[in-house]
């Protein structure tokens, strides 16, 4: 290789390009990640993402996020892109990420029976046991469904358990055969201790004892007065009757406000994909009876904060696409009623 070599630009480019490439190689991909720009970069930090304008990430400013799983947004209509806002990441999570589970539907269903099914045949259609549709849905071996029959069904074998004062994950495992690590993983909770009365947690694997215990898998419902609650969207429109769990929809704009229908402390606040919904809180009443808002665009309330009636807790979301609406066709918010009737159910 001489000195003339150096003067033709075709064999400098070349130059160039290799040094480019194995530069890459050696120092590893954030080398090559180096030498794009910003606006290029696959993932995004908390610290990166302040030079974009929030507009074009987020929903809403980085400082106002709470504890979130990845997600991922679309920018410029085409380019996808995968975001974290802060988070505590546990072992139990990067555990999960390693493992097929994350192959595994997560979302109960609710099925409308059509001709010809059986609860045999849709055991098998959802690959989970008989025994998780009978106990899912209050029946015994010897029902039968109908077609237009609404059925609840799990996205895996086991059942679902209703969290009531003093519950620990310990003890329902225990009771259900149940495994804590699995339960915690299952439901994408932070740990064992992270439990709220009015939560709703399927258990994998579990199975009904023989032998009735205290722990009954459902709570009673409190009578509460038609009046103990108002609606949690001013405009009060019924979008959709009841539907799992205990719910009914309030149509709206997203980004008008959410109310707290009655007296409360805030539970959780969580953001997210959350088994199809979305971004959400639950409130705690005096009564002991828990309300649960789904579909949320930004929360404005906190975990332990009390609220009054009629509070503005929420912005309401669910619009196809934006990050946290869970599975939704619109703006709405998804309201349901633990260990009560829904008093706007018709």
């Amino acid at each position: 290789m001489g000195k003339e070599s150096f003067k033709n630009p075709s064999f400098c480019l070349k130059v160039f390009l290799t040094v480019i490439l194995f530069g890459g190689l050696i120092l590893g991909s954030n080398a090559a990640l180096k030498f794009l720009p910003l606006k290029e970069f696959s993932f995004l930090t908390a610290s990166s993402a302040n030079s974009f304008s929030s507009q074009e990430v987020f929903a809403e400013p980085i400082k106002n996020f709470l504890e979130d799983s990845p997600d991922v947004v679309f920018l410029q209509e085409n380019s996808i892109i995968g975001y974290a806002p802060p988070a505590i990441i546990s072992q139990q999570v990067l555990g999960s990420l390693n493992s097929s589970s994350l192959e595994t539907r997560r979302e109960i269903t609710e099925y409308m029976v059509k001709e010809g099914d059986t609860l045999s045949s849709l055991a098998e259609k959802f690959n989970i046991s008989l025994k998780t549709i009978l106990w899912a849905n209050d029946l015994n071996s010897k029902s039968v469904i109908q077609p237009g029959q609404e059925l609840i069904i799990l996205p895996v074998s086991g059942l679902v358990y209703h969290i009531k004062k003093g519950d620990t994950l310990g003890k329902i495992a225990e009771v259900y055969k149940g495994k804590v690590d699995e339960i915690v993983a299952f439901n994408e909770l932070a740990n064992r201790d992270d439990v709220f009365v009015g939560d709703i947690l399927i258990i994998p694997g579990g199975e009904i004892p023989k032998i009735t215990t205290q722990y009954v898998r459902k709570p009673e419902k409190t009578p509460i007065a038609s009046s103990y609650f108002i609606c949690p969207h001013s405009a009060c429109k019924i979008s959709q009757g009841l539907h799992w769990y205990n719910a009914i929809d309030f149509d709206g704009e997203c980004g008008d406000p959410l109310h707290a229908v009655a007296e409360g402390t805030v539970q959780r606040v969580r953001y997210g994909w959350n088994g199809g919904a979305g971004n959400y809180i639950t409130i705690l009443h005096p009564n002991g009876v828990v309300t649960m808002y789904g579909h949320i665009q930004k929360s404005l309330v906190g975990p332990g904060q009390h609220v009054s009636q009629g509070k503005t807790i929420a912005l309401m979301g669910g619009k196809p696409g934006m990050p946290g609406c869970g599975i939704s066709t619109g703006c709405h918010v998804h309201f349901d009623v633990r260990g009560a009737e829904n008093p706007f159910a018709k």
